[in-house]
Parts: C-alpha cells; structure tokens; sequence
C-alpha cells in the first residue's frame, strides 16, 4: 500500500484517482503504474456540467519517464461520462493526452534532450523510445507553439527572407525571419513568388505588411517582386552576408583558375577566405606569402576588403563611394570580379540601401548555420513537413511544453 501512495502522491493525480496497483516485471525491467477513478461524478470540461460516469474506455497504457533504471507505464480505462443531452463523452486524464501514447512529462523531457541534443535518433536512443515518437513530439510541439503564438500586435519594421537548399536537385524553402530577436517567423516550401506571397500573407496581417520598413534578402527575383508587391514601406536591402558571399565566390572563381599555374595558390582557399583574425598561424603564412605577390587573386582579395569598408564610410558617402569602388574594381580587369560588379549594379537600389543602413548582419549569418548545423545533424530531411517542424521548433521561439 506504501508503494501505490508514493506514486499517487508522485503524480499529483486529482481528487478522486488514484493508483490502484503496482507491477513490475523484473526480466523485462519495467513498472506498470494501474490508476483508477473512485468518484462516481465527474466534470464535463467543455460545458462545466456535473455527469454521472456512464462506463469505462478501453484500458490505455501511456509512457512515463522512467523509475530508476526501469521503464515506467500508465495504465488506466478511462471513465465516460453521459451529459445532460445524453451524449457520452471520455474523460481526458491530467497525466496526458488521452490521445497520446505518452505523457506530459515524458513529452517535457524529450523536448528537453532535443533542445540539447538537435538530433532525434540520439535523442530516442537516450530515452529508450522509438525514433518516430520524438519525431511526432517535435511536430506536435511545434504545432503547439505555432497556435499559442500571438504576434498580430506586433510591429515587424525589419525582416529577413532567405533561401536554403532542401534537397540535392535545386529544391529549396525559403525562410522569414526576424532579425531583432533572431526568431524564424515561418518556412515554406520553394523560391517562387507564389511561394514567398503565401509566406507573407500567412505569417503577418495586412497592416503588419504596411509596417515594415526594411527587408533583407538576397538578389532573388522572386523575392524582390514579392517585398515590392506586399510591403508598400519597406525599403529592400542585399545584406551584407549575401554581398561578401558574391566577392568570396569570385575570389574562390580566380584562385581555381589562377591554381593551375601558381602551384603555390594549392590548398590556399580558406587563408583568402576567412576574416583575417580568424586565420590560423599556418593560414596567415599562407595569405601573406599571396598577397606579397602579383596574382589576381590577391588583387580580387582586395577587391573585397575595400567593399567591406564601404559597410563604415557613412550615409553620406555612400553612393559616391560605392561609385568609386566599382571604377577601381573594374580597372582591375578580373572576369569573376567584373560579373559581381556588374550583378550588383544591376541591384544597386538594395546594395546601397545595405551600405546606408548598415544593419547588423551577426544574426542573420547566426540563424543561417543554425539551420544548415540542423541538416547536418539530420543527415537531411526527407520531407519538407520534417525540416519545417525542425526549424520552427529549434528557432522559433516558441512554448513548445504541455501545460
């Protein structure tokens, strides 16, 4: 009897249920906890009426966290209640979901590992449950805490829209997100401009749209006619993460080619790359032996470091510093150098509205290897629902717990 009084106590169970027994099977190491209702009445919680029990449900059994070293069960036939109007309806147990396989504790725990872990099978081998009852608590979860989530009072003046490769065969989704508190608003599913409307028009309402004043995104059509078509007050800015990305892939374009003269540019890729007090000892040898010689890799180097300065000149200056910098930048008759100044000034409006506003670009490059560290953890996601769900759940913000 001192056992089944512990665990009543344990669960917090309501007035009226208690445990009634319980077993273990020591060669299976697990405990079934057998809960019954003594109370003859019952709530109706939907309508507050009082209901005599009318029968008992089909015995279910939910997980619990464990006891010990030994899995631990709910077992309980859960009462039903006939109302007033004679509809008979089951009664729902504090303990879970009674249509879960699981209860709100276990479900706790699991989003707490989760949120630790980032990866679903580690998470289920830890909690000796099968892969595919994390993944519906995640999923559900999210749900959760997307139908919680309240943002209609809320002022968005800046957002972020960006794209992420989904699947090998250029499949994407494309991803809103607020860089103020570095929160994904939503993901939908393609780059196109049907695609990227419907994420507006789902995520904000009609006068959060007139709101916005700035967004960030890359050099996208579909993004661009999108952000012109819905957000009527929003000036549009190429961050400054998208901008370098071009001058890196161009840099990368001119060591390749230049490589398979200079044998010296071998294995020099991440010394031209990387922020310079970000190189290792080995990696700044490197980068000053290059950039000591003649190679037009050096001077496309260059190319970017003058741009990045452009980020500190002051609004003032701007345009006519952007100007500059584009003159120089062709002088220097660097095919891959040439095709990024002639792209961005085919988008001048959004590049120099960058270097106007100089926004912050921390978060965004923060929130862009989060998501790309989630994919890699996952080894991929086979389905677009799956990647969604694992998104909003590590980076939405959300209240993701039972109540």
């Amino acid at each position: 009897m001192f056992t089944e009084n512990l665990f009543t106590r344990i669960l917090d169970l309501e007035d009226g249920w208690v445990v009634e027994s319980v077993d273990t099977d020591f060669s299976k190491e697990e405990i079934s906890i057998q809960i019954v209702c003594l109370s003859e009445q019952l709530e109706d919680t939907q309508t507050g009426e009082l209901c005599k029990i009318y029968d008992h449900a089909p015995a279910r059994k939910w997980r619990h966290l464990d006891t010990m070293q030994y899995k631990t069960y709910i077992k309980c036939a859960l009462p039903r209640i006939i109302t007033s109007q004679g509809k008979v309806k089951t009664v729902q147990p504090s303990w879970a979901s009674g249509y879960e396989r699981h209860t709100f504790l276990f479900e706790h725990a699991v989003i707490d590992l989760l949120q630790a872990s980032k990866n679903q099978t580690k998470t289920a081998q830890i909690m000796r449950c099968g892969f595919n009852v994390v993944n519906r608590i995640m999923h559900l979860s999210t749900k959760r805490g997307m139908e919680r989530r309240n943002y209609t009072e809320l002022v968005f003046d800046q957002l972020s829209v960006d794209e992420k490769s989904f699947k090998k065969g250029h499949q994407y989704i494309t991803v809103l997100s607020h860089p103020g508190s570095g929160c994904v608003l939503d993901v939908e599913e393609d780059r196109t401009k049907e695609a990227c409307k419907s994420l507006f028009n789902r995520t904000l309402t009609e006068t959060q749209l007139g709101q916005v004043t700035t967004i960030s995104m890359d050099m996208w059509p579909a993004y661009i006619n999108s952000a012109e078509e819905l957000l009527p007050n929003a000036a549009i800015t190429h961050d400054r993460f998208h901008l370098i990305m071009y001058l890196n892939k161009a840099i990368d374009q001119v060591r390749r080619r230049e490589v398979k003269q200079h044998d010296e540019l071998k294995n020099t890729r991440y010394a031209l790359l990387k922020n310079s007090e970000n190189l290792t000892e080995k990696q700044r040898i490197k980068f000053e032996a290059i950039a000591g010689a003649n190679y037009e890799v050096s001077k496309a180097w260059q190319v970017r470091e003058n741009f990045k300065d452009l980020f500190s000149c002051g609004k003032l200056f701007a345009w006519t510093l952007y100007n500059k910098w584009t003159a120089d930048s062709k002088k220097r008759k660097i095919k891959e150098i040439d095709k990024v100044v002639e792209t961005f000034n085919n988008h001048i409006s959004g590049v120099v509205n960058a270097l106007i506003m100089n926004l912050s670009n921390a978060m965004a490059e923060r929130l862009n290897g989060k998501i790309q560290e989630l994919k890699t953890v996952g080894k991929g996601y086979r389905t677009f629902a799956n990647f969604r769900s694992a998104i909003l759940f590590f980076h939405g913000g959300l209240d993701l717990y039972p109540h």
